[in-house]
């Protein structure tokens, strides 16, 4: 198991911007260190959905072989009685 991201920076930068907004304020700042901590969480949450994306994708691949499917379409135009 892996260790758990840490959110605190999404959520703190969160709280920044919805300060910024009560206050009508135009900009929000933030030192290095936590615009370094909001890159490394926002990139850590990327890496993880790529990991679960390509876990799923190859994990569907498993069950699903396209190439031996047969797909049928029936059109039916149905009666029309006046």
């Amino acid at each position: 198991m892996q260790n758990p991201i840490n959110l605190y920076p999404i959520t703190q930068f969160i709280q920044q911007v919805r300060a910024a907004e009560l206050s009508q304020s135009k900009e929000i700042k933030m030192n290095i260190q936590q615009a370094r901590l909001l890159t490394l969480a926002l990139s850590e949450i990327m890496d993880k959905m790529n990991r679960d994306y390509e876990s799923m994708y190859n994990d569907l691949k498993k069950y699903v072989n396209t190439e031996d499917q047969n797909i049928t379409i029936i059109m039916d135009g149905g009666d029309l009685e006046v």
